[in-house]
């Protein structure tokens, strides 16, 4: 039996989509070669929390956990939000458009806190691993992040203890979707990518989640990369249509870059032309939204065919996924959507409900799309397109048949990726 140490910032009872791929993978470890060992925050600053999914937790697992400072009260207390209140990930704003003490706490959290506000806990974690990994035996090492700060200590331990090492990325660093928004100096700028240079060229392996953040972490200096996407859990659902009216179903944060307008100017004009249409269609929104968007399905007319549900807790997503009769997928509008790949798409998968993807037709999500659904994404602008998508998908609901094969589904159950992580942590302890 082999152990391997998982440095992770996300851990139930945190929630949203960095907690599943490795609550997803430590489930299906369990029985294997190897026995995972967690270490993650004790007081983390989250911006979900699910208390569900510590029932998730397999029996026996060993978590260990340590105090972690982070100076988001501080932040807080600059942009005047409640020292209650979570921090939202990727800019999202749900209020008010940010005025000037926000752009100056965006520099402040840029410039001071690299590569982000978990840096303090770097130092620390690394004192403290390093009697773990003798105490306990740890035979390999794996971080996932961002936030990256989790690479620094896993690059800490391996320049400390020679321990065999596996950085995993869940997004990119350097080009991740808002990184052009952290208003950075050049010099901030450059440690950035020191750091990241640092991280990708002493790991030992380098797990990415998508062919092309693969490349392009290779073109920064990984030597050594493999790719394993997200995927899903639990039994794949037969496809049903189910009753009610036809629902658009988007899930996660929608941030302002997610904004899909040409679906709101197409629902609008389908809208217009057949009235009884807009009697039919209902927009549920689960999970935070940015004012921008909000704003737009305003303009479009649409404000009464939508819904806002909040922020669910995991499973009770999962449920509301299943009973739309269409979910929605837009990647960010941003220079790296070529390689965005996010995990909802994986968690739509096991629905067995059709995916009205949005980004670009080059690009990971497309090329999925049309693998397993022979439907590659809408771009942002294709209007003609979506029209003809969504009327496709409308006319199919109408005559009660608006189901999808899933059958190719089955390679990203998580499963069948962690016999790939498996691999991959043999490969690297053998190397």
């Amino acid at each position: 039996m082999k152990r391997v140490l998982i440095i992770t910032y996300y851990w139930p009872p945190s929630g949203g989509a960095g907690v599943q791929r490795w609550l997803g993978f430590v489930k299906h470890l369990i029985g294997s070669d190897y026995e995972p060992v967690i270490y993650t925050p004790e007081n983390p600053d989250s911006s979900i929390e699910d208390l569900s999914l510590l029932d998730e937790l397999p029996n026996g697992l060993t978590v260990i956990k340590n105090p972690i400072w982070e100076p988001y009260s501080y932040y807080k207390r600059l942009i005047g939000q409640n020292k209650n209140e979570k921090i939202n990930t990727g800019f999202l704003t749900e209020k008010k458009k940010p005025g000037l003490i926000e752009d100056f706490a965006i520099w402040v959290r840029g410039n001071f806190f690299i590569p982000d506000a978990r840096k303090f806990w770097i130092k620390p974690s690394i004192n403290y691993l390093r009697k773990i990994i003798e105490t306990q035996k740890i035979d390999l090492v794996i971080s996932t992040g961002p936030p990256h700060s989790m690479h620094l200590i896993g690059l800490g331990l391996k320049q400390k203890t020679g321990v065999k090492w596996i950085a995993d990325f869940r997004d990119p660093w350097t080009n991740i979707d808002f990184y052009d928004q952290l208003k950075l100096t050049s010099r901030s700028d450059r440690k950035h990518k020191v750091l990241e240079n640092k991280v990708l060229k002493n790991a030992d392996m380098v797990i990415a989640v998508g062919k092309t953040l693969g490349d392009e972490l290779s073109d920064l200096g990984a030597n050594n990369i493999r790719v394993i996407t997200n995927g899903f859990d639990g039994e794949i659902l037969e496809s049903v249509q189910p009753k009610g009216k036809f629902t658009i179903g988007h899930f996660g944060s929608f941030v302002a870059t997610r904004n899909p307008s040409v679906l709101w100017q197409t629902l609008q004009e389908i809208g217009n032309e057949n009235p009884s249409f807009l009697e039919d269609l209902q927009i549920e929104l689960v999970g935070k939204v940015d004012l921008s968007i909000l704003d737009d399905i305003e303009k479009n007319n649409l404000s009464k065919n939508s819904i806002r549900v909040g922020q669910l807790a995991y499973k009770e997503a999962l449920k509301k996924m299943e009973s739309c009769q269409v979910l929605l997928l837009v990647a960010n509008n941003t220079p790296n959507a070529k390689g965005i790949l996010t995990s909802k798409m994986f968690e739509y998968m096991r629905t067995s409900r059709p995916i009205l993807a949005i980004g670009p037709t080059e690009s990971d999500m497309s090329e999925v799309m049309k693998e397993v659904y022979s439907t590659p994404a809408i771009d942002y602008k294709d209007f003609e397109r979506m029209k003809q998508e969504v009327m496709r998908l409308y006319t199919l609901y109408k005559s009660g048949n608006l189901t999808v094969d899933a059958s190719k589904t089955k390679r990203f159950h998580r499963s069948e990726l962690t016999r790939k992580l498996i691999n991959a942590m043999d490969e690297t302890l053998i190397n």
